[in-house]
Order: C-alpha cells, then structure tokens, then sequence
C-alpha cells in the first residue's frame, strides 16, 4: 500500500478538512468531485466550489458527470429514500464505485471521505457507514478521518500509512469541532452551512414527486424541475416560468424542439416554456399564468407571444386574461 489517497471533494467543511488534513500527515491527494446535473449538491455550481477548493489546498482535481447513471439508479434505489426524495445511501455507493474504479488509474491505494458519524441521519449512522463501506467494495480501504477513532481501524491506518492517533473523533451535526479544526489548519475559506442537496428540498421533492405521479421522470424533466415556478397543466402538460433574467435564460437553455415558449409581447417579464401535449386550451391558460406574472396582471386582457421550439420567425400571439391569484396556487406544483 502505497501513500496516495482519493478524496471526495463537494467543497464543503467536512470535505475540504479531510484534504487538509491528509496533507498535514503526509499523504499525497488527488481529489475527485462528481457531477449530477439535477442535484444542486453535486451540479455545476458544486463542481465549481470543489475547483475552488482544491485550487486553495493545491491539489489535482477530477471531475466526472455521473448524471446518467445515477438517473437509473435514482429511479429504483435500493437503500429508498430520506424525507424527501433524496437516496443518500444509494448515492454515496455510486459515488465511491465510481471512485474505486479510478482509484488504480491514479495510482492511490485508499479513499477518503468527509464523512461525520451522525452528521446526517440517514446515510452517516454507524450501521450505514459500515453498509456504504460494504457496498461500495472498500472494505478496509474507506478512512473518514473527522470520525475515524469512532470507527474500525482501516487498513492505511493498521500498516501505519496514516498515524490513528492524529486522526479524529467529531460526531453530530455541530460544526464548532470543524471551524477549530480549520483555524488550526490554517483555512480560513470554506462555504456556510446550510443549502446541501437539492433533492432534500421538500418544494424540489414536490416536483420530482409530480413527474413519478405523471409518468414523466426523465433528465429533461428533472432539470426543467430546478428552475423557475412550475405549474401541472394537464396530466400531460407542465409550465416553468422564469422569475428573473437569469432564470429565463436557464429556462432558454433547457428548451426542447417540441415545446412552446411565452413571454408578453412589449412588456418585460418572464419567459415561460411549456412542455407536452401543447393543445388549444393548454395553450390558453399557460398563457393566462405567464400575463399573471407580469405588471399587467391586472388588465383584462394582455397579448402573450408563443412559438414552437426556437421557431423565433413564427411567432404567434393570443390575448390572455391574466390568471387569478386563486387559479395559479391550485396549479403551482
């Protein structure tokens, strides 16, 4: 065994102390980081924070978008769900495969993790470490060194490629033992608590929820689900609309051949895309939700613009009374 570790880099605390302490004992790190692009966790914006991270401790980073097989796993998980809808034991598993599988590639002969026993209740009991550590096929080989003199003596720790004693024992969701640690490391940049994945969110689970109820659980969809206010149509049929410029760019970008988009001609506001069975009356009242987003909601009639896809030279226009306050809250997802 040699003194080369992987280790999970969200760019979070608990992550970026486990980097800084595997440096501190001498051992050399390679960080890895995954992607799953309708988590906000483990998105772009999480792949941008563990860059900056690992800039910070000045360590080299692999990113690797695991979106597509984590979408099958996320549609049967084994382990279930937490509160929400979020597979925090099926995830972590994926995740560790993954980087077992390139553990060999970057010549590192261990893992390590920012795990905390009890920091999070479904996935870091003891029970469910032991579990992921087995399941993932690191039996020996996962050290998470914030609790590890909690936990059974790894095999880097038992061949004395890292000093047990210098490892640690936090356990539970305070963060006062991490934020000394961090003084004493000498890190004085880390992210806030709070935020952490999406799929924890009940209003984000809400609408994961609705496209299981719909038969309509695809990336697309997911992503569609990340932005915006969403509205159920029909049972075939949903609406996003963008409640700023930044969202009705995302919104714009997520865009597909067969769905319409809407915005309110000569009048600035929101820009909307409506996706699946795009009839007459789905039309009409995604419509009357997209001039109710705007400052004419009162009006009794206001022209909204639609076009199929980016078909921008076959815009289309129809006058929409503005939904009711009463009207959109019963379709708002």
């Amino acid at each position: 065994m040699n003194k080369k570790a992987l280790v999970l880099l969200s760019g979070g605390l608990d992550s970026i102390l486990s980097v800084a302490l595997m440096k501190e004992l001498g051992v050399e790190v390679e960080a890895v980081n995954f992607a799953i692009r309708f988590c906000g966790c483990f998105g772009k914006g999480a792949s941008v924070a563990a860059k900056k991270a690992a800039d910070m401790l000045k360590v080299p980073l692999t990113v690797f978008d695991i979106t597509e097989e984590y979408l099958e796993m996320y549609k049967n998980p084994k382990y279930g769900f937490g509160a929400n809808v979020n597979p925090c034991i099926d995830c972590k598993i994926i995740m560790l495969k993954k980087a077992k599988e390139y553990m060999s590639k970057a010549g590192a002969s261990f893992i390590v993790t920012g795990e905390v026993l009890g920091e999070r209740p479904m996935s870091q009991r003891g029970d469910m470490l032991r579990l992921i550590e087995k399941q993932s096929g690191l039996k020996g080989l996962l050290l998470r060194p914030l609790s590890a003199k909690l936990l059974e003596p790894t095999i880097p720790e038992l061949e004395g490629i890292v000093d047990r004693e210098k490892l640690l024992d936090i356990k539970g969701r305070g963060r006062r033992p991490q934020m000394e640690l961090a003084k004493k490391l000498g890190i004085k940049e880390y992210p806030n608590a709070g935020g952490g994945c999406l799929l924890t969110d009940p209003g984000y689970a809400k609408r994961v929820k609705d496209l299981v109820k719909y038969n309509a659980l695809d990336l697309d969809n997911l992503m569609l689900a990340t932005v915006g206010r969403n509205y159920r149509i029909s049972p075939e049929t949903k609406l996003a609309v963008g409640r700023n410029e930044k969202e009705n760019s995302i919104l714009e970008s997520y865009l597909k051949d067969e769905d319409i988009s809407f915005n309110v001609k000569d009048v600035p506001g929101p820009y909307a895309i409506l996706r699946g069975r795009a009839d007459d009356a789905a039309i009409e009242l995604a419509a009357s939700i997209v001039a109710y987003h705007t400052k004419l909601k009162d009006k009794d009639s206001v022209v909204v613009e639609y076009w199929k896809g980016r078909a921008t030279d076959a815009v289309k226009t129809i006058p929409a009374k503005p939904a009711t306050l009463e009207t959109a809250e019963s379709l708002r997802i």
